[in-house]
């Protein structure tokens, strides 16, 4: 990326502390996403709604950090390939309290049977 402000505001804060789309639809996830740019939070690929590659893919803001505590890598979109990145405005994960996968809730009994499950199907 040339420059930073093209594809970070590190002001920005997090949009909450779960996946967006997920908190809508009362749905769970796997891990959390956070959009460098505007702050969105959405679950990752491995989780079945997928809504952080879903917003970078129809908002344009490329890169990712991740929202899991003690993780502070970037992802890029477009390169394909992890960045380094900037201190993002905090905080800087979900609770450590809020499971992962989760949340606990509404986390389904069999859940590692209906990722496995997809992942066979493609």
């Amino acid at each position: 990326m040339s420059e930073q402000s093209e594809w970070v505001r590190a002001e920005v804060g997090p949009s909450g502390t779960g996946c967006v789309e997920c908190e809508e639809l009362g749905d769970w996830w796997v891990h959390l996403r956070r959009c460098a740019y505007c702050g969105h939070v959405g679950c990752c690929d491995d989780s079945l709604g997928q809504h952080s590659t879903a917003h970078a893919r129809s908002s344009g803001h490329l890169v990712i950090q991740s929202y899991e505590p003690g993780e502070d890598w970037f992802w890029d979109f477009g390169a394909d390939e992890m960045i380094e990145g900037p201190q993002l405005a905090a905080p800087d994960s979900h609770p450590e309290s809020q499971s992962a996968p989760g949340p606990a809730d509404r986390l389904p009994a069999d859940w590692q049977r209906i990722l496995m499950r997809r992942r066979a199907q493609g």
